[in-house]
């Protein structure tokens, strides 16, 4: 199973101005450094809890489907299914219909059940099942609990923004994060 970006994000969770108020900056001197930081935050939460905060489409690659019928999506919170294709030994994709299908979005990691399971003719990848994933279009979607981790980040990746090379970012994450991202946290045996 493999998950890809289809579409980026059309914007942060958090907005430069209320994360230039809360490292107290006044001026735009360094708002590229700082828009750069929120979104280094975003991508590490995102790493870690395997949420997709704001709302974009990515594509879910399958070999073959499940024994039990029931399809695992661990990006989440699921919004709506877009679409499923299925390609045979030519290489040729296939549109299913989808109507009818049945998604707990919600659920972590979400679980979707498709009226048909066409076999697929490719050995790899031969699904493809595209969705929408994230909490809502803008960060006033976004849980309280998450902006505040990524507004702590943020800060801590610009206290250290002389000292690690950005592309080393994030260099570390500050006391507490862990505590504030582990409800969203995906959990495995």
């Amino acid at each position: 199973m493999t998950i890809t970006e289809l579409t980026p994000p059309v914007g942060e969770p958090l907005t430069l101005a209320e994360t230039k108020a809360h490292l107290r900056i006044d001026g735009s001197a360094e708002d590229d450094l700082i828009s750069s930081l929120i979104r280094t935050a975003r991508e590490h939460l995102e790493r870690e809890t395997g949420l997709a905060l704001l709302a974009r489409t990515f594509r879910l690659y399958l070999n073959d489907w499940p024994q039990s019928r029931v399809i695992r999506i661990v990006r989440g919170p699921v919004q709506t299914i877009e679409g499923v294709s299925v390609y045979d030994a030519d290489g040729m994709p296939r549109e299913i219909n989808v109507s009818g299908f049945v998604l707990d979005g919600r659920a972590r990691p979400a679980r979707l059940i498709l009226p048909e399971h066409p076999a697929p003719g490719q050995a790899i990848n031969g699904i493809e099942i595209d969705f929408s994933a994230g909490f809502g279009a803008n960060g006033a979607d976004v849980p309280d609990t998450l902006k505040r981790a990524m507004l702590l980040h943020a800060a801590l990746l610009y206290e250290f923004r002389g000292a690690v090379a950005p592309e080393n970012q994030p260099a570390a994450v500050p006391a507490g994060y862990d505590r504030l991202i582990g409800p969203f946290r995906r959990r495995g045996l």
